[in-house]
């Protein structure tokens, strides 16, 4: 993940990340139904299945590297700073990458409106159409390291 992000941008987001996603060791349905198991995984989920810290560490390393390389298929990492490298990878991890990529935050990003692209992520605080509280808070943290060096 390092080298699409940055090695400082990494470690960020090993933090910044299970900190609203949080970390399970077994699998669990999340708001909107998804099986899902240790920091907010998806694939290959097992009902039943019990997992290791480690193995869970594992998983979102790779997960993020993921969604990292997604991002960066629609948005060069280049255009953006560590903050927005951040907030970007931690929605797509949140949202899926065919959904950032198709969002608004992609499109005003690639058209050179960073803040207007750090708005969009409050767009994302919702789920069957309902606010969630923890959402709307994560968005407004991402917003927070967006939008860092712009204002």
């Amino acid at each position: 993940m390092a080298s699409i992000v940055g090695a400082a941008v990494a470690a960020a987001l090993l933090t910044f990340t299970p900190s609203f996603e949080g970390t399970k060791l077994t699998t669990y349905r999340d708001l909107a139904g998804v099986l899902t198991y240790c920091t907010g995984a998806t694939e290959n989920a097992m009902w039943g299945k019990t997992y290791t810290p480690a193995e869970c560490r594992a998983q979102l390393e790779r997960d993020l590297e993921r969604h990292a390389a997604g991002v960066a298929r629609c948005v060069p990492m280049s255009r953006l700073t560590a903050g927005q490298r951040v907030a970007f990878v931690d929605a797509a991890y949140n949202i899926g990458v065919s959904a950032f990529c198709g969002s608004s935050m992609a499109r005003r990003a690639n058209a050179g409106d960073m803040a207007g692209a750090c708005d969009a992520l409050l767009m994302w605080n919702k789920v069957g159409g309902k606010e969630v509280r923890g959402l709307t808070r994560r968005r407004q943290a991402e917003r927070e390291l967006c939008l860092k060096g712009l204002l």
